[in-house]
């Protein structure tokens, strides 16, 4: 998850909760038993469990353009062959490749202290030996431009708390200070630039993510500290100490390299050439075993694509569940699939992405054309006694936004991410995280959505074309 978003403008408005009413059409009771029964499987599958432990433990963190990231691809491709998926390929794509390097860090005044932290991904390398400092606060990207000349040959540092909600908003309240630091920090002359971590965790565990380097501007040196580190040092300011801070990365950006989007399909009985894409992202982090972020919406996605096609009946269309490449630093997979597929996507009828970790899932967010809303609110009457029945106006993800332009409905769970934050884009970001019970509130969610997108008589209204613009968050 969790790179630059792309925000449908409707939906910068709110989100608006979608409410179940006696208008509501009475679905059929083959639908019902059918989504009944995914449900049922859905609670009690290893599945998703497996398939997110097979991708963890043997393959482990894999950023793309690594080796890591080759490893994965083939496992991709394995996993989908052997869990019974038919066209099973993958399509390659050119990702960047930026490795991290050697990191350190410490505070050499007025108290030395060693501390933890992280380069963000895409940041350049500091020369040998690191870049030593005195450290000026901002808590915000404007404070940063505020600073003026009192930044000049200093080490910025932004401190900004990210709030823990259960939504995860906290993040995108937060997330473009990691972003746009480097480039305002070093637009007023710094030297290198530090961020409190984009996380909720208070262990000294930082939390990496991308940066953006703006045009026309000196590219600096930037890092996260774990949060009590960075806590540390803005106590320190606070109290009105002179703080100097030393920091070497070992980071840098090699030539591009090759990956791949992973694709594997259950195809439809009636209407195979239409299609409901169900996915998450292949690619990690590089600091755990991206276990939250995103093996668990790949394997949400895989497993409820699986217990669909066990079923005695198959839906009418074609699912088609992809593992795309290159979310975290680059969105490269998203943008190579919709130009692959172009003359596909009038075919595409719902793409659904899975990219919030695997906290608890009560529902789904849709953007959708207007008259989606009563279809909808008929299968959420279905689903409502399991706890997966919600469904608000807003929904997509980082990968299936660049669908948004065909039209495409687009759909993401309603998560309960109030953790999620606490080991995302960490080291932390571990299998162990994962809870099977709540995992499977996903599966059974997408099972469920998956299944009445794909067997309904006529595909859901295509998002309008006045609400096809979409904007990168900063």
């Amino acid at each position: 998850m969790k790179n630059a978003r792309l925000v449908p403008a409707a939906a910068l408005l709110g989100a608006a909760t979608l409410a179940l009413s006696a208008a509501s059409p009475e679905a059929s009771s083959d639908l019902r038993v059918a989504l009944e029964r995914l449900v049922r499987a859905a609670r009690v599958t290893n599945g998703a469990y497996d398939t997110i432990r097979g991708l963890t433990d043997t393959v482990g963190p894999r950023l793309s353009g690594s080796p890591a990231d080759a490893r994965a691809v083939a496992w991709a491709e394995a996993a989908l062959t052997a869990r019974g998926f038919s066209n099973v390929h993958a399509e390659t794509v050119t990702v960047p490749h930026w490795e991290r390097g050697e990191e350190s860090a410490e505070i050499v005044s007025p108290v030395p202290f060693r501390l933890s932290l992280c380069a963000l991904g895409g940041s350049v390398g500091t020369p040998a030996g690191g870049v030593e400092a005195e450290v000026v606060e901002a808590q915000s990207l404007e404070g940063v431009d505020a600073l003026g000349g009192k930044a000049k040959g200093k080490i910025v540092f932004v401190w900004k708390v990210m709030e823990r909600r259960s939504d995860g908003s906290g993040y995108g309240a937060t997330v473009p200070i990691r972003g746009a630091a480097a480039s305002r920090a070093a637009k007023v002359g710094a030297v290198g630039a530090l961020i409190r971590s984009v996380g909720t965790s208070n262990a000294r565990l930082p939390h990496t993510g991308s940066l953006r380097y703006e045009e026309g501007v000196p590219k600096i040196p930037a890092a996260a500290l774990a949060n009590p580190d960075a806590d540390l040092i803005h106590r320190l300011l606070a109290d009105g100490k002179t703080v100097r801070v030393r920091f070497a990365l070992g980071a840098r950006t090699l030539p591009d390299a090759v990956s791949a989007n992973v694709l594997g399909e259950i195809p439809g009985r009636e209407k195979p050439e239409e299609i409901v894409v169900l996915s998450g992202h292949l690619d990690s982090w590089d600091l755990g075993q991206g276990a939250v972020d995103d093996a668990a919406g790949l394997g949400i996605a895989i497993e409820a694509a699986r217990l669909i096609g066990q079923l005695p009946i198959r839906p009418r269309r074609t699912l088609r569940v992809i593992a795309f490449a290159n979310e975290e630093n680059g969105l490269a997979g998203s943008r190579a699939y919709a130009k692959v597929h172009a003359a596909e996507l009038p075919f595409h009828v719902a793409a659904i992405e899975c990219d919030d970790g695997a906290g608890r899932v009560s529902g789904f967010g849709w953007t959708a054309g207007l008259s989606a809303e009563r279809t909808l609110a008929s299968v959420a009457e279905i689903l409502k006694p399991f706890g997966v029945g919600d469904m608000k106006k807003g929904g997509g993800g980082a990968d299936v936004g660049a669908l948004r332009a065909a039209g495409v409905p687009l759909f993401s769970p309603i998560q309960d991410s109030s953790r999620y934050f606490d080991v995302h884009h960490s080291a932390d970001d571990t299998f162990d995280k994962i809870d099977r019970e709540e995992l499977n509130t996903g599966v059974a969610a997408m099972a469920a959505l998956a299944y009445a997108l794909a067997d309904s008589e006529a595909p859901l209204e295509r998002i309008p074309e006045a609400d096809r613009i979409v904007r990168r968050e900063r």
